[in-house]
């Protein structure tokens, strides 16, 4: 399956605007570094800034009152983080957490809902990303009720490769596990058995991917479920990413230039 988020400088919402459209909010976003393990949202907590992230990749994790966590979503170049701005709530009902290292455009909450109630296109674009999250959250839960964990490894996987565009992932076999809200065991023998089969290579705290067609063919159908929709609700505009960069324009970056890029948790 061919990737359809090839742009990884871009977020495809922004992108997703016509020159017209984006102008506007441009204006408004500046350019942020996120860093592994970084909050940025607690669980019920107000909602000060809206995030487009471009090369970060962003946990949403459903928190139980014993603070067990599981992730239900990720959101990378495809998406962003404050939905529930957009829905008329000022928290957010989630724990949000950046997985893995990265730049994002954010606007503070007050701007997004101005341009949100002002631009019909903004609202297209927003909204047509949050029936793609929605579907992601629904085949997640699917998933994880009916597939073996295996086949949620697979999925985990291939959806955090696919926002990072990178075939080598830094996290530890416990970090996925923490993720998906099992044992680190059952997360190191899937692992194990993909790197028997010539599927992955892994090293301490790094997993990179050797064969992404049978990785996709041994797992279920959720990875592909979820991007199918996010390819039909928002495909890549390609002719639009270039004029939302001009009009972005250089932006003050503010980032901690020590941290790799690729770093996760």
């Amino acid at each position: 399956m061919e990737s359809q988020f090839s742009r990884p400088e871009f977020n495809y919402v922004l992108a997703a605007l016509l020159q017209e459209d984006c102008y506007p909010l441009a204006q408004q976003l500046e350019l942020v570094r996120l860093r592994a393990g970084q909050m940025l949202s607690e669980m019920g907590q107000r909602i000060h800034h809206v995030h487009f992230p471009t090369t970060a990749v962003v946990s949403m994790l459903a928190v139980s009152e014993s603070g067990a966590a599981i992730e239900v979503a990720v959101a990378g170049k495809e998406g962003l983080i404050g939905m529930p701005v957009l829905t008329g709530g000022d928290s957010m009902p989630y724990r949000v957490e950046v997985r893995c290292t990265g730049l994002a455009y954010r606007i503070t909450a007050t701007a997004m809902r101005d341009a949100f109630m002002q631009s019909a296109a903004i609202r297209s674009a927003s909204l047509l990303y949050v029936q793609a999250l929605l579907t992601q959250v629904a085949q997640v839960a699917v998933c994880n009720r009916h597939h073996s964990l295996h086949d949620q490894v697979c999925r985990w996987l291939l959806l955090t490769l696919e926002r990072m565009h990178s075939r080598e992932l830094l996290i530890t076999q416990q970090g996925i596990a923490d993720r998906l809200g099992v044992r680190r065991e059952g997360v190191a023998a899937a692992i194990g058995r993909m790197q028997d089969l010539g599927l992955l290579l892994t090293s301490r705290g790094r997993i990179a991917l050797l064969d992404r067609p049978r990785l996709e063919a041994m797992g279920c159908e959720c990875y592909r479920v979820i991007m199918r929709e996010y390819a039909r609700l928002l495909p890549p505009p390609a002719g639009h990413a270039a004029a939302f960069a001009a009009a972005a324009g250089p932006r003050p970056c503010h980032a901690d230039h020590g941290v790799p890029l690729r770093s996760c948790v």
